[in-house]
C-alpha cells in the first residue's frame, strides 16, 4: 500500500537520496584513478609553499589525470548518465547496480574515444592559453580566446554525456551533435552550465556532500534539460509537417 501525506513525502524523498548517493559512490569507485591523482595534488598543494614547485606539480597533476580520464572518468560519467536518464524518463525504480554497470560496459569503448578527444582538446587549450598569457606579451589579449573555448567545451561535455546515454550514434556523431546543441541551443545550454556551477559552489562550501551527491545531482540535471531540449526540438518537427527535421542525428535510434 502506497503511503500518503507527510509520511509519503519523507519515504519518496528517503528513495531519492538513497538513489543519488549510491550511483555517486560508484561514479566515484570507477574513477578512482583520475580522483587520487586529484585529490593527492589537493593535499600535496596546500603543504607545500614554493610557488615554483606547485606549479610544476599542477603541470604533472593535469598531464596524469588527462592520461586518466578516458579510461576512468569518462566511463563511468557515461553509466552515471544512463542510470540518471532512466531517471528523467519515468523508469524511477531501475535497478541500480544493473544498469549502471550494465552500460558502464555497454559505451566503454565510445567513452574512452570520446575520451581522449576531449582530453586532447583540453590539453592544447590549455597549454595556448598559458603561453598567450605569459609568453607572448603583445597577444595575451588572445588568451581569452582560449578561456572561451574552454568554456565551450565544457559545455560541450554535458550535451556528450547526454546523447551518448541516449542515442545509438556513432563517436564523431556524438561529437559533432554534442557542438552542434552547445551552440543551437546557447539558453539551455548555459542553464545546464549553471546548474552545474552551483553545484561545484555548494559543494565547495559542504564537502561532506561531494561522496554523496555531487556528480549524481549533476548528472540528473543535465538530463533533465537535455530531455527538454529533445523534447522540444522533436515537438517542434511535428509540427514542420515534411520539412527537415531539427533533432540531432533524426534517423538514430533511442536506447532502451
Amino acid at each position: 500500500m502506497e503511503m500518503r501525506g507527510m509520511m509519503g513525502g519523507f519515504y519518496k524523498l528517503s528513495e531519492w537520496i538513497m538513489r543519488l548517493a549510491v550511483i555517486n559512490v560508484l561514479w566515484l569507485l570507477c574513477g578512482l584513478p583520475f580522483w587520487f591523482v586529484g585529490v593527492t595534488f589537493f593535499l600535496s598543494s596546500g603543504a607545500a609553499s614554493d610557488p615554483e614547485t606547485i606549479q610544476g606539480t599542477l603541470v604533472w597533476t593535469v598531464i596524469i589525470m588527462a592520461v586518466l580520464a578516458p579510461f576512468t572518468f569518462f566511463p563511468a560519467t557515461s553509466a552515471m548518465f544512463s542510470v540518471a536518464r532512466k531517471w528523467v524518463t519515468g523508469d524511477t525504480d531501475v535497478p541500480l547496480f544493473k544498469t549502471f554497470f550494465r552500460n558502464y560496459k555497454q559505451n566503454y569503448k565510445q567513452a574512452m574515444l570520446g575520451g581522449i578527444l576531449y582530453a586532447l582538446l583540453f590539453a592544447v587549450l590549455i597549454i595556448d592559453y598559458r603561453v598567450y598569457l605569459t609568453n607572448i606579451a603583445n597577444l595575451q589579449i588572445l588568451a581569452y580566446l582560449f578561456i572561451a573555448l574552454l568554456l565551450l567545451l565544457v559545455v560541450s561535455l554535458h550535451h556528450f554525456f547526454s546523447l551518448l546515454s541516449h542515442f545509438h550514434m556513432t563517436t564523431m556523431q556524438l561529437l559533432k551533435n554534442a557542438l552542434v546543441l552547445t551552440i543551437g541551443r546557447p539558453i539551455r545550454s548555459i542553464v545546464m552550465t549553471l546548474g552545474t556551477v552551483a553545484v561545484l559552489f555548494i559543494s565547495s562550501r559542504f564537502t561532506f556532500l561531494i561522496p554523496f551527491f555531487f556528480g549524481s545531482v549533476i548528472a540528473t540535471f543535465t538530463f533533465y534539460n537535455f530531455n527538454l531540449i529533445i523534447a522540444k526540438m522533436m515537438a517542434q518537427a511535428e509540427t514542420l509537417s515534411g520539412e527537415p527535421n531539427d533533432q540531432p542525428e533524426e534517423e538514430q535510434e533511442t536506447k532502451s
